[in-house]
């Protein structure tokens, strides 16, 4: 029989809980990882979700699946937050200096690069979703399991946020693989997914931990997608619901500030006007991924106002459907992002956010939206505009650090960004020309539905609006039709 150790013996006070809870001393009397190997695999998770964040990001823009521009938005936030947190954590592990934009291995960068450059949405989701975070949160389990447990707490902590929102990501990846990667398509990819698998293979793992295949360099590594470099594509694309992507026919702001109109209707126009904001995290997407060479907090940041006014676009979706309108008979209009994606430097697309950004702080801004919200006596469009304006205003703080630097002052910074928009919004007559869209007043139609799952008559007046955004944009201010220069 084995002989007992002290260790299997030892008494708390009381029996309450060892070592704060984090573990018993019989677990922590165990050696585990160095500081060395410590910071060696962090970095290498670190540069994981680096990538994870970049290629998501880079993304968003062209897929045109709703709900896979929202999701990619919201996990690319997620790998942000992670990115910052093992940067500090690895600052922590006495490593000066810390070598975090390095590349750890050859072949773990070729791995992601060919996720990155997968020219079809189904072999980005296998790619991204069905190997790298798996394997990547396999090797977080693995960190977890070997490092010491109070010794290296700190770390474990990190991880363990990381761990459960890795695993969140993967039940949504998982229902969505299914519903959009069938067989079929899974094995006209297992070239491909061999490719991967045999970089990974190469690298030694995501942690490094397995024996590496030696290559006589980085040019002799496998790659199918990624021979060429990466090419981003800054042109907007929505799926077969949004059917009028050019539709600029009805003018909400001019209906929510007009005082003859009532709260109740300005509230399904305000609405429209968060769902609407699905064109922010593509116009946003473009400026993170043509802006290199930024300090890691600025794409933090960024990301996590990408995200927010993702999130604003899943608020007005959530309060059509809970009003009884289908939302698809709102025409939501692409054109404010495809023109400052093709005909603004990331610069003058920044300045465009940030100028229309402070004009949400004043009285007229987010602060009238949610008293209107209040009047309309609809809590749940309370509830929405409560958070959107809270949103704003830290937006609005994130231009100040990022942005407003970039010129002499906040006047200047401000004179750019209305410059810039004035010179893209103005093609209303120009789409109809090209026969893009006829301007169709979609308003009443959604009216009707909206008064109709509330059992009440459609307002005549109301339902009689019929101002488009011709020679106006958005803060109500003439523009005259003309081509960006």
């Amino acid at each position: 029989m084995p002989t007992p150790t002290p260790l299997a013996g030892y008494k708390s006070y009381k029996n309450l809980p060892q070592l704060a809870g984090l573990c018993t001393v019989e677990e922590a009397a165990r050696p585990g990882l160095s500081v060395e190997e410590c910071v060696r695999r962090l970095k290498r998770f670190h540069y994981c979700f680096k990538r994870l964040h970049q290629i998501l990001t880079a993304r968003i823009t062209a897929e045109p699946i709703y709900e896979l521009k929202t999701g990619f938005a919201h996990h690319a936030y997620l790998c942000a937050e992670h990115v910052s947190a093992l940067r500090t954590r690895i600052g922590e592990m006495r490593e000066p200096p810390l070598g975090l934009e390095d590349v750890p291995h050859p072949a773990l960068e070729a791995f992601f690069d060919e996720i990155l450059n997968a020219p079809m949405t189904e072999e980005l989701l296998w790619g991204a979703y069905t190997t790298a975070i798996p394997a990547l949160n396999r090797s977080i389990d693995d960190y977890r399991g070997e490092t010491n447990p109070l010794s290296d707490a700190p770390s474990r902590r990190v991880l363990r946020f990381a761990s459960l929102e890795l695993e969140d990501i993967g039940r949504w990846s998982w229902e969505v693989v299914f519903n959009l990667v069938d067989t079929a398509k899974q094995g006209a990819m297992r070239p491909w997914s061999r490719i991967l698998e045999e970089l990974l293979v190469a690298a030694g793992g995501i942690d490094g931990q397995s024996q590496p295949v030696a290559y006589a360099s980085g040019s002799d590594l496998p790659r199918r997608y990624s021979a060429k470099p990466y090419q981003y594509d800054p042109v907007p694309r929505r799926d077969e619901r949004f059917s009028d992507p050019w539709n600029q026919g009805v003018n909400a702001e001019s209906f929510l500030y007009n005082e003859k109109f009532p709260a109740r209707a300005k509230a399904l126009m305000m609405l429209y006007k968060r769902l609407r904001e699905i064109d922010v995290p593509e116009m946003m997407a473009s400026i993170i991924t043509q802006t290199p060479g930024k300090p890691w907090g600025y794409y933090r940041d960024m990301t996590r106002q990408l995200w927010d006014e993702a999130r604003h676009a899943m608020m007005g979706e959530v309060g059509f459907v809970a009003f009884g309108v289908d939302w698809t008979k709102a025409k939501i209009t692409l054109n404010w992002s495809y023109r400052l994606n093709t005909e603004c430097t990331p610069l003058e697309a920044h300045g465009v956010l940030y100028f229309i950004e402070q004009g949400l702080m004043p009285k007229t801004g987010k602060r009238y939206e949610f008293e209107v919200a209040q009047e309309s006596g609809l809590p749940l469009m309370a509830t929405l505009q409560d958070f959107d304006w809270a949103d704003e205003v830290l937006h609005s703080q994130i231009g100040r650090v990022w942005y407003v630097p970039e010129f002499g002052g906040l006047k200047e910074s401000l004179d750019y960004g209305d410059a810039a928009w004035s010179r893209i919004l103005s093609n209303w007559s120009t789409v109809k020309e090209q026969g893009l869209t006829k301007h169709e007043n979609w308003w009443p139609a959604v009216y009707e539905m909206a008064c109709a799952a509330e059992g009440v008559q459609p307002d005549p007046v109301v339902l009689a609006f019929d101002e488009t955004y011709e020679g106006k944009r958005a803060d109500l201010k003439d523009v005259s039709e003309g081509v960006s220069g």
